[in-house]
């Protein structure tokens, strides 16, 4: 099985705190997520803040327009620095996501690094070729510029 790796870092102008209370929200998946994505949360157990064995499960349209449930578990939380979600059902064949947070200079650094594989060995590399790396890209230039926007909107209007 072929291993595919995104690291993304922005530097986000809010405290460490307001990093973790933001990310570590599970409703607010869907204020970053592309809308082309129709991205809905189904259900997160233990409401509405990140720990340790929570389960999300959502529904989204992955390529070419197919609308499937996503199960993730939250495997990893240490407040306010990280948190790990790993797919544990849905479209790949390995997804583990962390989520790193770190005090710098003005603002907080978000490094986010994904880590997946593709189900369907030499068919799922090519789709990984040919349109899943895309999309995955694009999903987290997506990100960046509504955090980007979002955080410094905030920033202005409590100056």
């Amino acid at each position: 099985m072929k291993i595919y790796t995104l690291t993304r870092k922005q530097i986000l102008p809010i405290s460490l705190e307001q990093a973790w209370s933001f990310f570590s929200t599970p409703m607010n998946l869907s204020k970053i997520t592309p809308s082309s994505m129709g991205f809905q949360i189904l259900y997160a157990s233990g409401g509405e803040k990140t720990y340790a064995g929570q389960l999300i499960r959502y529904k989204v349209t992955v390529p070419p327009g197919i609308r499937l449930q996503w199960v993730t578990e939250i495997t990893h939380v240490a407040e306010p620095n990280y948190f790990v979600d790993e797919q544990r059902f849905g479209p790949y064949a390995l997804w583990h996501h962390q989520h790193h947070f770190k005090q710098v200079g003005n603002g907080v650094e978000m490094t986010d690094e994904v880590n997946y594989a593709i189900p369907f060995g030499i068919l799922g590399r090519l789709a990984n070729w040919l349109f899943v790396e895309r999309q995955v890209n694009a999903i987290f230039d997506y990100r960046f510029g509504v955090l980007k926007d979002h955080f410094e909107k905030e920033a202005l209007q409590s100056s």
